[in-house]
């Protein structure tokens, strides 16, 4: 296979219309296939053309993981242009320092990120429309689509530069480090020469489907998204939440084979998983085969799904514990070695000859050797030739021998493969002279009970290094206590001296990869300067999280209540506090929260399991609203289409006799919408499925106020009668109407929207009542905000709908209805975005009334 550039491998990898790539928002799922991506790439390419960016040029990505970012990728290199990925949680002012570093042409935003303020020379592109001529496309790729590449193309060379990456910042001037399409080549060619021999039995479990948790800013996500997923015919995964229940039901429910990761998700997950069965926690004294561990732990196996079986961890070091807890669940963690520098792949173990411990052998193409004072020293054609505009930084990079210098310190066992123990630059040496790795010391504190996160840094004393730890303790813990616990679990050379309480409920670490900012804290340590915290850490209070949501001052004694946040504001502050804090918040506890400092006590708890997991692993896990699934199957739908055909929608056109106007508003309609209606009666919905026309009126699902059925949701409130009248108008309404429940004062809206979004995804349309409420004397009331969140989160046109005259046909007072006239208008599809959902939703009330 030919392999001078990049770009043979998108011609020969990304030609298929299967799936390629899968995105899970937290609302919606879309799936794009190999072909849409490349043709999406081509198209970006020739508007990066015509706006003037030329060859050699540098663009900038700025933004989160999202199919568009792998469009935005290739598209920039099939125009020779060089791609300078950032990772989307860098600071607005260091974004602005590297566009001035590289003289960018242009910034990709991503939708999840801020705007920056830059120079009118530097053009700021959305990369929300960079899928737009891949959208009519549903599975396979129409002929019609314009496939010519950019003439560059041919005069593109191996040595030409793809890529430049920068890899500090926080405390120096940034340093961004050069790939060329033979660097990142060097680490593709080896890999599929691989993979080639054991395809045919990848066949066996295709597709392989693999969960990508690293940004792709980073080599590695990079890689593991772009590169690796492609030689199996496999789909990669991006999801927007690093939740551990989140990541769980993706896997189970996306059937997800390998999920690709840093060591600190592995940790998250095993904390989880013992908060769901203690016994976890708990060390056998044996190992038996792995046919008998994957039965011994079936029940873990059966909660992230019997197709998931691998980790790929890569981007920090893996603590030997963390991986022997996953292999004796009888799952396979896969690590591998590399940086930046080396594009990024320097040594990986085989995934079914791996040696616990390693980080395996090197790759094909790559040598790697120990110098004397114990650091790692590569070459290869992986190996960047040096760093941006920065001659000093490349030469010390590089021994005399032209061998670059990694920074690590680690050996080569006589089987080739690399034990690494930590960074040159972080070792500690003591007085006696003997060496300590922080790492070796951290990983004991984080067994101390009532230790959540640790970091070890030399202090000096007497001008002397001497070993300092920096805790964050669990609330009520004594750190002396803990302290002494450690070191008696410690060797004489590595006991702890000094300690310090971090002030933060978490340590500050790197974006995308949790590396510790350990320089950061050591200058804490032995100046008292504090670090300048990253977006991870500088919230460290749910008090600074809340004060987006407001203009008041707000303190821990603060009430929710006072604050007078919307149901839509709640919802929304408690999936800020999930991604500030990594951690998962379940609505109903959310919903039980009285003040700011009640916020931050379940912030702080690594127990707050949600409703859809705090079973045992032993139960069949349940969500806090059962929303019917039974009413899509074959038998449902059938009785569904005879029913309203039938008898229901002539019973209903007996009494409403109806004009439909706007149906030529429809026309445009090619796909799954949501219908926003004013509310007038009971019969709105059988009148309105009655307007449409047959080609949509089956394909749609009604949201009704769960409220309603209160005697089905809560029959410990309820009589006997009641309960059985309510069950049995809630079965009714979901088998012949499509209806689900939608909270409206209770709690479960977040998931709601959620199955709204799974109805979409499915094809269905969604129809709802923004008011809440029927009216009393025809009057359209103030619209509920959480409308316009349905309209920005779900990205579906809204297309709304105003009804007349069924208050005087049936009457919410009325226990009976009468004939009469009654008119039903279609309007034009409204396509909204934006966070500001009062607003959105007076836009689409005001739509309403305009017809």
């Amino acid at each position: 296979m030919k392999r001078d550039t990049l770009l043979d491998f998108l011609r020969d990898r990304l030609h298929s219309h299967k799936p390629f790539i899968v995105h899970d928002d937290g609302y919606r799922v879309d799936t794009y296939t190999y072909d849409q991506i490349r043709l999406a790439a081509i198209s970006f390419a020739h508007q990066l053309e015509s706006v003037g960016i030329e060859p050699k040029q540098r663009v900038l990505i700025f933004a989160e993981n999202r199919p568009e970012w792998i469009v935005a990728l290739w598209g920039c290199l099939l125009n020779s242009v060089v791609v300078v990925p950032l990772d989307y949680r860098t600071s607005t002012e260091l974004l602005a320092r590297i566009v001035s570093i590289v003289d960018a042409r242009a910034v990709i935003l991503g939708s999840d990120v801020p705007t920056p303020s830059l120079p009118n020379t530097v053009k700021l592109w959305p990369m929300a429309g960079l899928m737009e001529p891949a959208q009519p496309l549903n599975g396979r790729v129409q002929s019609a689509n314009n496939e010519a590449l950019p003439k560059i193309t041919e005069q593109l060379k191996s040595d030409d530069l793809a890529e430049i990456i920068f890899t500090s910042g926080a405390t120096a001037e940034p340093k961004g480090v050069l790939l060329t399409h033979r660097n990142i080549l060097a680490n593709i060619i080896p890999v599929e020469q691989q993979i080639i021999k054991y395809r045919n039995y990848a066949r066996i479990f295709s597709p392989l489907r693999f969960l990508n948790l690293l940004p792709l800013s980073h080599m590695f996500g990079q890689a593991m998204t772009t590169f690796i997923p492609p030689m199996l015919s496999g789909i990669t995964l991006l999801m927007s939440s690093l939740n551990p229940s989140d990541i769980i039901q993706t896997i189970h429910r996306q059937r997800v084979s390998v999920i690709v990761c840093v060591p600190k998700i592995l940790e998250i997950l095993r904390q989880y998983l013992i908060k769901i069965e203690p016994t976890l926690a708990e060390e056998p004294t044996t190992k038996p085969n792995i046919a008998v561990r994957w039965w011994r732990y079936r029940n873990i196996h059966r909660l992230f799904g019997f197709k998931f079986w691998a980790f790929v961890v890569g981007a920090a070091p893996l603590d030997p514990k963390l991986e022997a807890f996953w292999s004796r669940l009888g799952f396979l963690v896969i690590q591998g070695y590399g940086m930046t520098e080396a594009a990024p792949i320097i040594t990986l173990n085989h995934p079914f000859h791996a040696r616990q411990g390693t980080v395996g052998t090197p790759i094909e193409g790559v040598d790697v050797k120990i110098a004397p004072d114990g650091e790692i020293l590569i070459k290869g054609n992986n190996v960047t030739t040096g760093y941006y505009n920065a001659p000093e930084q490349t030469s010390m990079a590089f021994d005399d021998n032209g061998w670059f210098c990694t920074g690590d310190i680690g050996d080569l066992d006589n089987s080739g493969r690399l034990t690494v123990k930590g960074r040159k630059k972080e070792l500690i040496v003591t007085p006696e002279g003997l060496n300590i790795f922080p790492a070796d010391v951290e990983r004991v504190l984080s067994h101390v009970q009532g230790i959540r996160d640790a970091a070890v840094v030399g202090a000096l004393h007497q001008q002397q290094e001497q070993v300092h730890a920096i805790v964050v303790l669990e609330q009520g813990i004594d750190p002396e206590t803990v302290i002494r616990e450690a070191n008696s679990k410690l060797e004489e050379h590595q006991k702890i001296h000094g300690f310090s309480l971090w002030p933060e409920t978490t340590l500050p670490r790197t974006e995308g990869t949790q590396k510790l900012r350990r320089r950061d804290l050591q200058s804490w340590v032995n100046t008292g300067t504090p670090p300048k915290l990253n977006s991870q850490t500088t919230a460290g209070t749910a008090e600074v999280v809340l004060q987006r949501f407001t203009k008041r001052t707000i303190t821990s004694k603060t009430t929710l209540e006072e604050l007078g946040l919307s149901s839509i504001e709640r919802i929304e502050l408690m999936i800020a506090l999930e991604q500030e804090f990594n951690c998962s918040i379940d609505e109903l506890s959310f919903a039980s929260t009285s003040s700011v400092g009640d916020l931050q006590q379940l912030v702080n708890q690594k127990d707050s399991i949600p409703a859809t997991l705090k079973t045992s692993v032993n139960q069949k896990a349940t969500k806090a609203i059962n929303f019917p699934n039974w009413n899509q199957n074959r038998l449902a739908r059938s009785i569904r289409r005879i029913s309203l055909a039938g008898f229901l929608l002539p019973m209903t056109k007996a009494f409403a006799w109806m004009t439909v106007e706007g149906l030529d508003n429809l026309e445009s309609v090619s796909g799954p919408v949501v219908y926003a209606s004013n509310h007038q009666s009971h019969m709105d919905t059988p009148v309105i499925l009655a307007a449409l026309p047959s080609r949509m009126r089956y394909q749609v699902a009604t949201a009704a106020s769960k409220e309603f059925f209160s005697g089905h949701f809560h029959p410990e409130a309820h009589s006997k009668y009641q309960q059985l009248t309510s069950s049995l108008n809630y079965y009714l309404a979901g088998l012949l109407f499509n209806s689900f429940p939608l909270p409206q004062r209770e709690t479960g809206t977040r998931d709601a929207i959620r199955y709204m979004g799974e109805l979409l995804d499915t094809g269905i349309s969604v129809l709802i009542f923004p008011e809440g409420q029927r009216t009393k004397n025809g009057s359209i009331d103030v619209f509920q905000s959480g409308i316009g969140m349905i309209a920005a989160r779900l990205r579906v046109p809204i297309v709304p709908i105003r009804i007349e005259g069924l208050d005087q046909i049936l009457h919410q007072s009325w226990r009976m209805a009468q004939p009469g006239y009654a008119r039903v208008t279609f309007g034009s599809p409204l396509r909204l975005s934006g966070t500001n959902y009062p607003l959105l939703s007076k836009q689409i009330r005001e739509a309403i009334l305009a017809l």
